[in-house]
């Protein structure tokens, strides 16, 4: 009886270890100054670098706009995880170094992309295992062994 006991005990402890969900914070998490704290007109790219840190990435097309991500994401158990929300803040910056725009994007904003699984064919037959495996067997040449009294490589 105490080891149907002690073995319901265990496997309910077991199961709630389970049953609770991770977080997982990626990309930039505000210390104490929000990008939303951010005045454009009023701050500089010192100011933000100063209160913000170094960005996630910036723009492709010159060094104007700084991007700074955030995501928190959730695993349950042993499921894959699964984004919570997504933050990305844009800050445009103009030719005077002043923050001219703050753009926030979320979850809410993003597009899906349909993925196109083709492959490319190639010419020619496809090898098997025991092919790939043995297939250079008696292919290696040796190599050339030399005169004990020649000094350089096989023609001088």
């Amino acid at each position: 009886m105490a080891r149907k006991l002690f073995f319901v005990i265990a496997t309910a402890a077991l199961l709630s270890a389970c049953a609770t969900a991770t977080r997982d914070y990626q990309g930039y998490v505000a210390d104490e100054v929000a990008p939303a704290d951010i005045q454009p007109g009023e701050d500089t790219r010192s100011t933000v670098l100063a209160n913000l840190g170094s960005p996630s990435t910036t723009s492709m097309f010159g060094d104007d706009t700084w991007i700074y991500f955030t995501a928190t994401r959730e695993r349950f158990a042993f499921y894959h995880p699964r984004v919570v929300s997504r933050e990305v803040i844009a800050i445009s910056f103009g030719e005077d170094d002043v923050v001219e725009e703050i753009v926030e994007y979320d979850e809410t904003d993003g597009r899906i992309i349909q993925y196109a699984a083709r492959e490319t064919p190639t010419r020619g037959r496809q090898l098997g295992l025991l092919e790939q495996i043995f297939g250079n067997v008696g292919r290696v040449a040796l190599p050339q062994q030399r005169d004990p009294g020649q000094i350089g490589g096989p023609s001088n």
